[in-house]
């Protein structure tokens, strides 16, 4: 293992090159702190004025983003280091964004492997990994969080080599270069011992040494492709890609090659480059570098830019398929239009064919109805994100439990599978994997270390759907989860999963402490005293198997002693939180959650309940 980094490189002489430039994509698994490392490196970079306050995460910019803790969009940057520009690609960590993993890989030409000095690589570290190798990225890795009292630098990367192996990297690429780094502090070293640590100087030296410059053919025809979409209330659509050869002037002509092989013409009519959190407005830009360009409305993700003369395409972008849809529909409760601004079949439908225009992962089609329509994606979490920002933008709807997508080979069904990891208290290490084999998961490694057994699966995604929420309560939320797609596997049969039932509102009106106390005994409560609710409304989950309708509205009639229900609120049980992702983890086929701007509610299906 290489240890020690050659010198500098010597300036490159060779035309074909863009040697002051660098195009690098940071990858890692969820949590690593990649986006904290790119924090520092602004700071170092001379990003931000002396006197210019600076925001943590800074390049987490989405609300949802920074609620969450994680990278969901992939954005790029740039920094200058002696004289050279590094354009940096922060990509996300969870495999549900794969579509913008996949999209970033391919304007960079090499990549920051971000992996912690405790954990090692990850599930979610394999899959972004094998699209970089795939691609024929250098690898530089990173050792970040040196700092953390339980690091173990020589195992990390023990741990990484055995992952490069394991994903057939060549022997070029098994020589990968380290570097040790405390994203949080700023500092690295080419040794793990902390008393080298001073700056970020030798992870920037390691960029320029390692990552190769971009080709810069200048003098051939114009070639961008298209990797991103933005909009701006002013220019439009702006389009973000490399310049893969040629120069892009403002005002120039070019060619759109779009999906079909039809081309279109269109005037550049802005410019711009990075440099920090900021778009600077150029003339011009060369072969290599990454650029934004406003002037076409309708370019999509995939489609080339290239000269009037000669519109030559690059291959079209490959994202991998969905593996999960689910139903969006108007909302028909009756509650129905009381807190959404935007509520109509035809409103959730632009909204909806907006988003696939610019998630390339996401697919959308028309439904049985014209009330509903088919939403397809690569996880849970990938639709979750796209159901609460739809929420906060004012639009209320319902959606349908999450099913996964089959695919036929040489005539027999395959179903996505998932390679899961547990992180679990010691204790309930068997409990989990008794559940799992349930829901036909096979156990592939377990090490037990501290108390706690780190457990890797093999699972059905559908297997999964449903267990996080049962996960928590058998760990008591001490456990840590996180799983990715590994590919289609031959369909396993019927899976068995433990659900209870639910308890359904009987008749429309306001939920009192009274009623809800003397139910108590019958499960747990997805609501609180004074919340309205209607009939078929799930407003909890029952302790047994099967539904239970009861009445959440029954008022403790007055008396002269004392009013109703005031000696009831301190005694009663806090209900389970509605979040979405325990929504679309605990409903069946038979039942919706109804989504608006400021409530997330589950229902029956069929509101007519016996």
């Amino acid at each position: 293992m290489m240890s020690q980094l050659p010198s500098p490189p010597t300036p490159f002489a060779d035309a074909t090159v863009n040697a002051s430039i660098r195009n690098v994509a940071i990858i890692a698994h969820v949590d690593h702190g990649k986006t904290t490392l790119v924090d520092s490196l602004f700071r170092q970079s001379g990003v931000y004025r002396d006197n210019e306050s600076v925001t943590e995460r800074a390049m987490d910019s989405h609300d949802l983003e920074r609620e969450r803790g994680i990278t969901i969009l992939a954005k790029n940057t740039a920094v200058f280091y002696q004289d050279t520009k590094i354009n940096i690609l922060d990509t996300p960590g969870h495999a549900d964004f794969s579509g913008e993993v996949e999209r970033v890989l391919t304007m960079v030409d090499g990549a920051l492997l971000v992996v912690d000095a405790v954990e090692g690589p990850m599930p979610q570290t394999r899959f972004v990994l094998r699209k970089a190798l795939s691609l024929g990225l250098n690898i530089l890795v990173v050792v970040n969080k040196m700092d953390r009292p339980a690091a173990d630098p020589s195992r990390a990367v023990d741990r990484v080599l055995d992952l490069f192996i394991e994903l057939g990297a060549d022997e070029d690429q098994l020589h990968f270069p380290v570097v040790y780094a405390c994203g949080l502090q700023g500092t690295a070293s080419l040794t793990p011992d902390l008393s080298t640590f001073e700056d970020l100087s030798p992870l920037f030296q390691a960029m320029l040494t390692h990552v190769p410059p971009p080709p810069g053919e200048q003098n051939r025809p114009l070639q961008i492709q298209v990797s991103t979409l933005d909009y701006n209330d002013y220019l439009g659509r702006i389009v973000i890609g490399r310049i893969h050869r040629g120069t892009i002037n403002v005002g120039q002509t070019v060619s759109l090659v779009r999906r079909d092989g039809s081309v279109g013409q269109h005037r550049v009519s802005k410019l711009f480059g990075f440099h920090g959190l900021k778009r600077l407005e150029v003339e011009s830009a060369s072969a290599g570098d990454i650029v934004a360009v406003a002037g076409l409305p309708d370019a999509q993700i995939g489609e080339t830019l290239t000269a009037t003369d000669t519109p030559e395409p690059r291959p079209m972008i490959t994202i991998e398929e969905p593996t999960l849809k689910m139903t969006f529909s108007v909302n028909n409760s009756p509650l129905a239009g009381r807190e959404g601004q935007f509520v109509t079949s035809r409103q959730l439908k632009d909204r909806l064919w907006r988003e696939a225009k610019t998630n390339v992962s996401l697919r959308v089609e028309d439904g049985p109805t014209t009330e509903c329509f088919i939403v397809s994606g690569r996880g849970e979490l990938h639709l979750t994100i796209l159901i609460e920002t739809m929420r906060r933008e004012g639009y209320e709807f319902q959606v349908s439990k999450p099913e996964v997508l089959t695919q036929t080979l040489n005539g027999e069904v395959h179903e996505p599978f998932e390679e899961l990891v547990l992180d679990v208290p010691e204790e309930v290490a068997g409990t989990c994997i008794e559940r799992l084999s349930r829901r036909k998961a096979e156990l592939q490694n377990m090490q037990a270390e501290g108390g706690r057994t780190l457990i890797t699966f093999k699972a059905p995604s559908r297997g999964l759907l449903g267990f996080r929420s049962e996960f928590i309560r058998l760990t008591r939320g001490q456990g840590m989860m996180t799983h990715s797609f590994s590919g289609y596997m031959p369909w396993v049969g019927e899976v068995g999963t433990m659900r209870n039932g639910a308890l359904i509102a009987h008749e429309p009106g306001e939920a009192t402490a009274y009623a809800i106390k003397g139910l108590e005994d019958r499960g747990v409560f997805f609501i609180d005293p004074k919340t309205t609710v209607y009939r078929g409304m799930v407003v909890g989950e029952h302790s047994r198997q099967q539904d239970l309708v009861i009445n959440v509205c029954k008022a403790k009639k007055l008396t002269n002693m004392r009013s109703a229900g005031a000696e009831v609120l301190d005694g009663l049980d806090k209900p389970v939180e509605l979040t979405l992702e325990f929504g679309l983890d605990f409903i069946g086929p038979d039942e919706l959650m109804e989504v608006t701007p400021k409530n997330i509610r589950l229902r029956k299906e069929n509101l007519n309940i016996k």
